[in-house]
């Protein structure tokens, strides 16, 4: 059976406040850094999800902001891959686009 990893390294302030994350994939060898992770593992055993969300200092709010509509967008085009609910997908975009105006980040429609 194959296996792959991803591996994150956060380092961390005097705080504990994530000053960077890197990241690595065995599959594609690919590495690199990042200002964000979200993370969500499936408990199959609670029936619960269980999330990661860390951000470096650096990160300013109008990034953040992007980042979640972008991972909103994401979250869409998974569940339609997953669920073939495309009408409740086509929902879910249209709350991104909402979501996207709302904090100016796209013009209204």
């Amino acid at each position: 059976m194959k296996q792959s990893e991803i591996k994150f390294t956060v380092t961390l302030d005097e705080n504990n406040l994530p000053e960077k994350i890197d990241w690595s994939a065995t599959d594609g060898g690919e590495q690199s850094s990042s200002k964000s992770v979200m993370i969500a593992l499936w408990d199959a055993n609670e029936n619960n999800t269980l999330r990661i969300d860390l951000w470096t200092k650096d990160m300013v709010v109008d990034e953040m902001k992007q980042f979640y509509h972008q991972c909103l967008l994401s979250m869409a085009d998974t569940f339609e891959r997953a669920t073939g609910e495309t009408e409740s997908a086509k929902e879910m975009r249209s709350y991104a686009q909402h979501f996207a105006e709302k904090l100016e980040l796209i013009k209204k429609k």
